[in-house]
C-alpha cells in the first residue's frame, strides 16, 4: 500500500512502529541502490543502508513533511554513505588497512567497485570501472548531482532539495560534471573506440 506523506505523517504520530515497517518496506530499494551508487560495494552498501533506516527510525518525531519522503531517506542515505567514506578513508590513512599515497587518493581501489550495479547502463565491465573511476575524479558536489540525475533518475529539483541548494546551481554542477567526465573519458574512447 502506497501512502501519501500526509497519511504517513499521520501513521508515524500514531504508530511509530508501523510507520517504520511501512519505509523499509516501500524505500528499501531507493536506499539500497543509492547506498550501492555511492559506496560501490554490496556488503558495505547493505550496512550503510542498515544506518540510514536506524536513522530515520531514531528521526522519525522530528519529520515534518517539509519534504517528499523520499528526499528525506534519500539525504540520509547519501550522508551515511559519505560518513561511511569518510571513515573507511581515515581508516587508511591510519593504516589499519593499507596506507594512501596522496597522489593515488583520486583512485578507487581495485576490488570496491561494483561493475553490476543495477544502474549502471553500460556494455561491459571494463567501461564501468572506466566511467566509475572518472566519476570519483570529479568534485564532490558534482559527482553528488550526477549521480543522483543519471544513475538515480532525480529531477534538478529533488537533487536542489537532497542537496539544499537552488535549482540553477544544480543545472551549473551538471554542466561542469559533464565537461569534466568528457575531458576524463576522451583519451579512452579516442583510443577503444576507433
Amino acid at each position: 500500500m502506497q501512502l501519501d506523506d500526509q497519511s504517513f505523517l499521520s501513521l508515524a504520530k500514531q504508530n511509530k512502529e508501523r510507520a517504520f515497517s511501512y519505509l523499509v518496506e516501500t524505500y528499501s530499494g531507493l536506499v539500497y541502490s543509492a547506498c550501492l551508487t555511492t559506496v560501490r560495494n554490496k556488503e558495505d552498501a547493505e550496512d550503510v543502508t542498515q544506518e540510514v533506516f536506524t536513522a530515520a527510525y531514531l528521526s522519525l518525531e522530528k519529520f515534518e513533511g517539509k519534504s517528499k519522503i523520499s528526499t528525506w531517506l534519500y539525504s540520509i542515505a547519501l550522508n551515511k554513505s559519505k560518513e561511511f567514506l569518510r571513515s573507511k578513508t581515515r581508516k587508511k590513512r591510519f593504516g589499519i588497512f593499507t596506507v594512501l599515497e596522496k597522489e593515488d587518493s583520486h583512485i578507487v581501489p581495485e576490488g570496491t567497485i561494483n561493475r553490476d550495479h543495477p544502474g549502471v547502463q553500460l556494455e561491459n565491465k571494463e567501461r564501468a570501472a572506466i566511467f566509475f573511476e572518472a566519476l570519483d575524479q570529479l568534485a564532490e558536489n558534482q559527482k553528488t548531482a550526477y549521480t543522483l540525475h543519471k544513475v538515480e533518475g532525480a529531477s534538478y529539483s529533488e537533487i536542489a532539495e537532497i542537496m539544499e541548494t537552488s535549482v540553477s546551481s544544480v543545472e551549473s554542477l551538471m554542466f561542469r560534471a559533464k565537461k569534466r567526465l568528457k575531458e576524463l573519458l576522451s583519451d579512452y574512447y579516442e583510443k577503444n573506440e576507433r
